[in-house]
């Protein structure tokens, strides 16, 4: 054992509790909730898709503008898509890529979520981190 293997793991970012998972229906409503991105308050979102549960920055990459039609509602008629209810553009749920539209080949900035017994959590990070303290 080198004094390599003996060193403590760097800390984990702490996650956070966002909602309980049922909260999430498949194509349904997205859960919003409030971030710091670059210390500029900002607004996210997680939504379900295809059985994943995904994270977002409310964020057009076309021009910085929330793109949910109503609270929680980003998806398109069809359910298919992320798409800005400003602009238009349209972007992949399941990867935040640019599908068409203003936003050429950027994409959606991912917030990073993980699903686990019932709850789903998010995992602030360097960019983006909790609005709010407890």
């Amino acid at each position: 054992m080198t004094q390599e293997d003996k060193l403590p793991a760097p800390p984990a970012l702490a996650a956070i509790a966002l909602c309980p998972s049922e909260e999430l229906l498949e194509r349904g409503r997205a859960h919003s909730f409030d971030v710091l991105q670059y210390r500029q308050p900002a607004r996210a979102f997680a939504l379900r898709f295809e059985g994943q549960v995904v994270a977002y920055l409310n964020r057009c990459a076309h021009v910085p503008t929330e793109m949910d039609w109503q609270e929680g509602e980003f998806l398109d008629g069809d359910k298919q898509f992320i798409m800005c209810s400003i602009h238009g553009a349209v972007y992949d749920p399941l990867t935040g890529r640019c599908v068409t539209g203003m936003c050429g080949r950027i994409g959606l900035t991912k917030i990073e979520v993980q699903e686990r017994e019932g709850q789903v959590y998010w995992y602030p990070s360097r960019d983006t981190k909790p609005a709010f303290e407890d």
